[in-house]
């Protein structure tokens, strides 16, 4: 096994630490966790690169990485919807953001199921489909996002309390929860459109 592929085993092995530190409590345990999960979410882009800079791209890597990736975020905001006060950004609950938030992680992880089912339709047929810069945008934009969110979660009303500087960090990372949405969104129909020719009745030759 090489070292992308192990850095790549690194970051699924994070997710369990990251779920633990989220919800066994200690004062800024919340911080902890949003700090393994900016640790694990640049080991993507380090795989990545070392697997590209060195000419160490495998099968192995190409099943692995996509995974690893979707199973941090997605753990990640499911756990923030158990949390709904990280979505507060005033003193006052408005019900709102968390119905709004919801939506967005029902899109995200909507966008990355049908995208994973037709990346394996494409690999019955014989395709190979290379990943666009937007995708790698959005996954940005969701591993910033995830990561203040988890990080400010002891400021507004968790174990510090409720914080204006908090409160301000929280619709921040909100703001780029509803950007992420977006870019996932477009980045998934841009995805299908440009490799339509998967959803092609007609044979391979």
């Amino acid at each position: 096994m090489n070292l992308p592929n192990k850095i790549t085993l690194t970051r699924i092995c994070m997710i369990p630490v990251f779920v633990i530190l989220f919800y066994v409590e200690f004062p800024y345990h919340e911080l902890a966790a949003a700090i393994v999960f900016a640790l694990a979410a640049c080991t993507d882009f380090l795989d990545g690169y070392i697997a590209r800079k060195y000419n160490l791209v495998t099968n192995m890597g190409k099943f692995l990485d996509p995974i690893a990736d979707k199973v941090l975020v997605s753990t990640a905001l499911i756990l923030l919807l158990t949390r709904p006060a990280v979505f507060r950004f005033t003193e006052a609950a408005y019900g709102w953001e968390i119905i709004l938030a919801g939506v967005c992680v029902a899109l995200i992880m909507a966008r990355e199921l049908i995208v994973s089912g037709f990346r394996l339709l494409a690999v019955e047929r014989g395709l190979v489909l290379a990943a666009d810069k937007l995708g790698k945008i959005k996954t940005t934009v969701q591993d910033v996002s995830v990561a203040l969110l988890v990080a400010v979660m002891p400021f507004v009303g968790g174990s510090a309390g409720f914080f204006a500087g908090g409160a301000y960090t929280a619709a921040v990372g909100f703001s780029l929860l509803l950007l992420a949405t977006v870019l996932t969104a477009v980045s998934g129909v841009n995805y299908v459109v440009k490799n339509r020719q998967v959803l092609s009745d007609k044979e391979r030759n």
